[in-house]
């Protein structure tokens, strides 16, 4: 397991960001299942975030460790759309 996101030091997740992250998959599946969005629109969508959390973590002076953990979780959703497609 990555050092960033072992969560076996006290860190425990947040509970209103576990749910807003897994309803976000969840609308991006259901887009793709329903022909909404193509699997490459939906991993776009999900890259784009990536890039914006780049930019917020800079302006705001986010520790590199949360950043990479928030961007691990944005690569594993995109993981998850590319394996639904394949």
């Amino acid at each position: 397991m990555s050092p960033s996101l072992d969560i076996r030091h006290g860190d425990e997740p947040d509970a209103h960001g576990q749910a807003a992250l897994l309803l976000a998959e969840s609308i991006l599946h259901a887009l793709v299942e329903n022909t909404v969005l193509s699997t490459a629109q939906a991993v776009g969508v999900v890259a784009t975030a990536g890039e914006i959390k780049i930019e917020v973590a800079a302006l705001t002076g986010e520790s590199a460790g949360r950043m990479h953990a928030s961007l691990a979780l944005l690569a594993a959703i995109e993981k998850s759309l590319a394996a639904d497609a394949g």
